[in-house]
C-alpha cells in the first residue's frame, strides 16, 4: 500500500512509518519537522510542511492507498486562549485540508485520531463507542475533530476515529515524563489517584491501525485503549514497583490545577473506556494489562 501520514515526524508518526516501512509499504509523511531529522528510506518521502495551510502536499492525496492522520498541537503544556486555538486548528482544519485533497469515488481508508478525552470527565461510567461526548474543551475538540473526517465518507471513503488513549512506548509520549520523577524518589499519584486512565502500549496501536486498513468491515468511531482498565495509582505503583521505587510523593489536586490551570483540569479526568468495537472484531492485544506493557517498556 501507499500509505500518507499527516504528523509523520512525531512520537507517533515516526513508529508508524518505520513499521510500514519495514512490512513493505510506501510511506508519504508530512511533517512540521526539517527533512534531516526525520527516518530515511528508499520507500519513504517527507514532506516539511504546515498542514493547517493549503499547499503542495496535497497534491500527494492523489495517488494513495490510505491515509492516516495524527496531526496535532501537543496538549501538554499550560493553555492560554492563544494555545486552545492552535490545539484545535491544528487539528480541525488540518483535517477539513486532508479531506478536501481526497479524490473522490476511489478505494481509499482514512484512519483519523480522535482521542478519550472526547468523553469528557466520566469517572465510574463504561466507555464504549456508543457513549457521547462530554462537554469540555478537550470534548469538543474531539468531537469537531471527527465531524470533519466524517465528511469524507461523502467521497465514497471508508473513515476509521480512532480515539486513542495514552499511548506509552520507550523513546517518548507519557511515560518518558512520568518515570524520571519516580526513578529519583519524587513520584505518586495525580490528585487521589482513583481516576481511571485510559492508556495503550504503542505497539498495539500501530497492529490496531494496520487492522483497521486491512478489515474493509471496520469504520466509524473506535476506542484505541488497552481492554484492561487502569486507576492512576495502579499505574503509577506499576512504574515504582519495577524501578524498584517508592511512589510516596502525590500531586494534590488543588496543586495541578493551580500550576496547569485548564489543562489541569483534564488530566485529572477520569475515563474508564474500553475497546468495545476492536474487540468485536477480534483485534487481539499483545499488551492487555499495564504490568506487562509497563515492564516491556522500562
Amino acid at each position: 500500500m501507499k500509505i500518507f501520514i499527516t504528523g509523520g515526524s512525531g512520537f507517533i508518526g515516526t513508529s508508524l512509518s518505520a513499521y510500514f516501512l519495514t512490512n513493505g509499504h510506501t510511506v508519504v509523511a508530512v511533517g512540521g519537522r526539517d527533512a534531516g531529522k526525520t527516518l530515511s528510506h528508499p520507500n519513504l518521502k517527507y514532506i516539511s510542511a504546515d498542514t493547517t495551510k493549503k499547499g503542495s502536499w496535497q497534491e500527494e492525496l492523489k495517488d494513495i492507498d490510505a491515509a492516516v492522520n495524527l496531526a496535532g498541537r501537543s496538549i501538554f503544556k499550560r493553555w492560554n486562549e492563544r494555545y486552545k486555538q492552535n490545539i484545535y486548528d491544528s487539528r480541525i482544519i488540518t483535517t477539513r485540508n486532508l479531506v478536501e485533497a481526497i479524490p473522490a469515488g476511489k478505494n481509499i481508508i482514512l484512519c483519523t485520531t480522535s482521542a478519550a478525552g472526547y468523553y469528557g470527565d466520566r469517572w465510574e461510567d463504561i466507555l464504549t463507542e456508543s457513549e457521547p461526548s462530554g462537554s469540555d474543551f478537550l470534548a469538543k475538540v474531539c468531537r469537531d475533530w471527527e465531524e470533519e473526517a466524517f465528511k469524507a465518507k461523502d467521497k465514497g471513503v471508508r473513515v476509521a476515529a480512532m480515539r486513542f488513549g495514552v499511548v506509552l512506548g520507550r523513546g517518548g509520549g507519557a511515560l518518558e515524563k512520568m518515570i524520571p520523577p519516580i526513578r529519583f524518589f519524587v513520584g505518586g499519584p495525580i490528585g487521589n489517584g482513583r481516576q481511571w486512565f485510559p492508556w495503550i502500549h504503542i505497539e498495539d496501536l500501530i497492529s490496531a491501525i494496520m487492522f483497521v486498513l486491512e478489515n474493509k468491515a471496520v469504520n466509524g468511531p473506535l476506542n484505541f485503549t488497552a481492554p484492561e482498565s487502569t486507576r492512576n495509582i495502579e499505574l503509577v505503583k506499576t512504574i515504582a514497583g519495577i524501578l524498584h521505587r517508592p511512589a510516596f510523593m502525590p500531586a494534590p489536586s488543588f496543586m495541578i490545577r493551580l500550576i496547569l490551570g485548564e489543562f489541569g483540569s483534564s488530566i485529572l479526568a477520569s475515563q474508564r473506556v474500553i475497546p468495545d468495537k476492536l474487540l468485536r472484531y477480534g483485534f487481539e492485544f499483545k499488551y492487555p494489562d499495564i504490568r506487562s506493557a509497563v515492564s516491556n517498556i522500562i
